[in-house]
């Protein structure tokens, strides 16, 4: 007997490898393990910081391998895309069979399959087979969306059937997760995730990438018109508030204050209210003592423009300033820097913080110089970001619900009422069974017996009804 010779097909081949649940549970277990690092792992965090944490030698393994972006490398782009084939394969793959239960025109039912069945319904009535079926069947076709009956030499059978379609419940599930992959891959390939800081009064129309150092221009200009925080006795922040107007050719087209969790949406893309800091003020008014008269003269300087000091004392420059200063290892707060320039001496450098006035006597020069008044500048730091896949990700998550509302609490049921001549009775055997939830379907089982009793005792006698004459 010679063999058959068959011919390796390579597309059967690809079909059972992305049809196998053995891939399915290695990719699953790499997401799994890939996320734990991720979580373990600040992601697009300062290079700086990194190198500092893992050293060299790991920094840069863990470079190469994007750890610091895993979820926007192309090895978790691919297990993504690779779970999704899965998915999609093996849907296919074992859809026939429940396609054709599904979309079966007439609907086969093996009255064997229902004796076989441990617990049954049973009763008895004194009516005949043929007027038991007229009685019985609308019962079963009120209470099923498909009901038939068949007749045998020994007995009649009526069966009902609902919920076909349930079965297609864990497709609906499989649909959802590969929307969510869908929605995720597009958001990571299509999206970004920026960031930008702007000072009050001022605009900016490009964020700088996290994952980078490129910037993106964003097509409009973000203009921070106001900035305000508010703190908790605890010196905690409660709530930072920023105005924005966004612009277009200069125009504005929409403003809105934002806070925390109460972003700015344009045109895809997101505003988040981040983070906030303090700006050095653009000018603030000093007092300058002079030590030899005792006379204390007010005036406005600005940052970076020479101010004359009465009495000749010299000049006066404003050039840097710290929100947090340590002196001798205490905070002193906020602190400006500035330089007093006097004749035939060397320039020299004083720093004034503003909650101490009398600090820069401790120097002992001609003149002492400390801070009466400033108004505080903010900026805003906003995270921007753009996530083209965000509606795919909510169709997935509705439809997820929806299908695990199917596959919980909603069945394929299917019941059998077999009428049998047992004497000069009739015996009457209720039947069904579900591909889930078998205590609810013994339940509903014993519910359809104890309605088909009542229609059956409540009905005219055979008497009155069979032989009017």
């Amino acid at each position: 007997m010679e063999k058959e010779n068959v011919s390796p097909n390579i597309f059967d081949d690809i079909w059972d490898f992305f049809s196998s649940v053995k891939l399915t549970v290695v990719v699953l277990l790499s997401l799994a393990v890939t996320s734990i690092i991720g979580t373990l792992v600040p992601q697009n965090e300062d290079p700086a910081m990194y190198f500092q944490a893992f050293g060299e030698v790991w920094y840069r393994i863990f470079h190469v391998l994007d750890i610091f972006d895993m979820y926007h490398s192309w090895w978790f782009q691919f297990l993504l895309l690779l779970i999704t084939v899965n998915v999609i394969v093996c849907s296919i793959d074992r859809l026939s069979a429940t396609w054709k239960i599904v979309f079966a025109k007439t609907p086969s039912f093996q009255a064997s399959r229902f004796r076989r069945l441990s617990q049954k319904e049973e009763f008895f009535s004194d009516r005949s087979q043929e007027k038991l079926e007229v009685l019985l069947a609308p019962v079963v076709a009120g209470s099923f969306s498909y009901s038939t009956v068949e007749k045998t030499d020994k007995s009649t059978l009526v069966f009902g059937e609902k919920g076909r379609w349930t079965r297609l419940g864990v497709y609906a599930v499989h649909l959802s997760v590969v929307l969510l992959l869908l929605g995720g891959l597009i958001g990571s390939i299509f999206g970004f995730d920026g960031f930008v800081t702007i000072p009050e009064g001022e605009s900016v129309g490009s964020v700088q990438l996290r994952n980078g150092n490129a910037a993106i221009p964003l097509g409009f200009e973000i203009r921070c018109d106001d900035f305000s925080v508010s703190f908790y006795e605890g010196g905690m922040p409660r709530e930072f508030r920023s105005s924005l107007t966004l612009l277009e050719g200069g125009q504005p087209v929409k403003k809105k204050d934002i806070i925390v969790n109460d972003p700015l949406r344009y045109k895809g893309i997101n505003m988040f209210q981040s983070s906030y800091g303090v700006l050095s003020p653009k000018d603030l008014t000093v007092n300058f003592e002079s030590l030899e008269s005792g006379m204390n003269y007010k005036k406005t300087v600005k940052f970076g423009e020479q101010t004359d000091i009465p009495e000749g004392l010299g000049k006066f420059v404003i050039r840097d300033y710290s929100g947090r200063y340590r002196f001798r290892g205490q905070d002193v707060g906020e602190a400006f820097f500035g330089i007093i320039v006097q004749e035939n001496k060397a320039p020299t450098e004083i720093v004034i913080p503003a909650r101490i006035p009398g600090f820069d006597k401790m120097r002992k020069g001609q003149v002492a110089v400390s801070v009466e008044t400033y108004t505080s500048r903010y900026y805003t730091g906003l995270q921007v970001t753009r996530d083209p896949g965000v509606w795919v990700v909510y169709a997935g998550f509705i439809l997820l619900i929806v299908g695990c509302f199917i596959i919980f609490f909603m069945s394929h049921q299917r019941v059998c009422v077999e009428v049998v001549s047992s004497g000069k009775k009739s015996k009457i055997t209720v039947s069904g069974f579900s591909n889930k939830n078998k205590l609810g379907m013994q339940q509903k089982v014993t519910h359809l017996s104890k309605k088909l009793q009542g229609v059956v005792n409540g009905a005219p006698s055979f008497s009155q009804s069979e032989d009017p004459s």
